[in-house]
């Protein structure tokens, strides 16, 4: 060990002895090293560093304090504030049940000074507020508006109403029972879909229905306001109202009055017309309808064409004239050219042009069968896919709303009912055509019969 501190304390020297001599170092020099040049200039370099940091240290350790002083001095000060706090807390406290116990005493002597107009206080808070309720919703008040503002002062009052307060309730009690058997004409602002609001004649019967414009309108309570329907009822409810509005005074007309105030309006408004109850059969409706319009028109083509070619054949079968027009006249024709033929041959002839008119005559009648018979099939069809959907609704939702259920619902009835009014009337035009059918071949056949036993006769 002392040997080696000997060699240490040797290169020591040795290093400071040589001053001002460069030293070369290796590439692997940090950079601190890599910048000075000399040691005694690398010491001078760590000794400056070291200062630096000494008095940055000291910088650093004297703002902590001072920030440290700041605050002991803030959470002092609001140390203080929080018991000047409470101590405001108690005095007020103090105060605020020294003035409960004042109110107490104090509504006890009104109490006491009131005696028995507490109760008829009582009972006009009461009735006030009952009023003003029927008041809002009363559909007089849109004549006469702004009624319930007095009835609100008498109903939230903590006074004895005075005697101009209670003669003010009174007349309003007075004016709703009279005007509740009245029908009055107004001008007022109606309401449009739009939204926007135009000045219009109102008539108005009682509480019950008003009409402008020839429409029904319903008093809106919460905005004060009359608004058109959005969608009017049926064509004799439209009638009413439009007599109702066009009435003179003094007539005596029939109308339509909603004793709801406007609730079965709102129903009636809900219930969908024959557009929207044929859209809710959807695409099978559809069809259902397109093959009855078909079956339609070949049925009143053929009923037509038959009732007139029947005519025809009974103006032929009087005059016995052959002609290209009707079928009876042409069996005459083929009567007239196979009429030296022997009886056999000319019955056959007669039965040769007998059956040439018959396809005309049934011409269409199988389609028209068809068309009755896919219809209601066609109807079932949209029964059996509209319950499915109720199905899946119930499946996906369950069966708490019965909205979701009624698309589904409404196509199975839609349908049903949609093939069997389409069925019901081409039954008729087939059976009827069919009949007229019968009719003409019955007397071709009759005629053609009588010119067979003429003829046998005659041979």
């Amino acid at each position: 060990m002392k040997l080696i501190k000997k060699i240490g304390i040797g290169l020591c020297v040795a290093l400071t002895a040589v001053v001002g001599t460069e030293l070369s170092f290796s590439p692997v020099q940090s950079e601190a090293e890599a910048q000075a040049k000399t040691l005694t200039e690398l010491l001078n370099r760590v000794r400056s560093g070291a200062a630096r940091d000494r008095s940055e240290q000291q910088a650093r350790i004297a703002r902590f304090q001072q920030a440290r002083n700041q605050q002991q001095a803030l959470l002092n000060q609001v140390r203080a504030d929080v018991a000047a706090q409470e101590a405001r807390s108690e005095q007020l406290e103090s105060t605020f049940n020294a003035n409960e116990e004042v109110l107490t005493e104090l509504e006890l002597r009104l109490q006491e000074r009131l005696g028995e107009y507490a109760e008829l206080f009582g009972t006009a808070r009461q009735v006030a507020g009952d009023t003003r309720g029927q008041v809002q919703q009363s559909l007089v008040s849109a004549q006469f508006p702004g009624r319930d503002a007095a009835l609100d002062e008498i109903a939230s009052s903590k006074d004895l109403p005075t005697m101009n307060q209670l003669d003010g309730l009174f007349q309003t009690l007075l004016q709703e029972m009279t005007e509740q058997g009245k029908v009055a004409r107004f001008k007022a602002p109606v309401v449009d879909r739009n939204g926007n609001a135009k000045e219009e004649d109102v008539t108005r019967v009682g509480p019950f229905t008003a009409v402008a414009k020839n429409r029904f309108v319903i008093y809106n309570a919460e905005t004060s306001e009359l608004r058109f329907l959005v969608r009017q009822p049926g064509n004799e409810a439209r009638a009413a109202a439009s007599r109702l509005d066009d009435a003179k005074p003094g007539r005596i007309i029939k109308a339509a009055i909603d004793p709801s105030s406007g609730a079965i309006l709102g129903l009636l408004v809900q219930t969908p017309n024959l557009r929207e109850r044929i859209d809710q059969g959807g695409l099978v409706g559809y069809v259902v309808i397109a093959l009855a319009a078909v079956g339609m028109l070949i049925g009143f083509e053929r009923l037509f064409t038959l009732s007139m070619t029947h005519g025809a054949v009974r103006g032929a079968a009087k005059r016995r004239k052959a002609s290209k027009g009707n079928p009876l006249g042409r069996v005459f024709m083929a009567y007239e050219e196979n009429q030296h033929a022997d009886v056999e041959t000319l019955e056959l002839k007669l039965d040769d042009a007998i059956l040439k008119e018959v396809p005309k005559l049934e011409r269409g009648m199988n389609t028209l069968k068809v068309l009755a018979a896919v219809a209601p099939m066609l109807g079932l069809l949209g029964t059996v896919v509209g319950m499915i959907q109720t199905f899946q609704a119930i499946t996906l939702f369950g069966t708490g709303d019965p909205k979701l259920m009624a698309g589904g619902i409404s196509q199975a009835l839609v349908t049903t009912v949609l093939g069997l009014v389409a069925a019901i009337p081409l039954l008729l035009l087939h059976s009827f055509a069919s009949g007229r059918a019968r009719q003409v071949q019955q007397v071709l056949e009759e005629q053609s019969a009588g010119l067979i036993a003429e003829r046998a006769e005659g041979a």
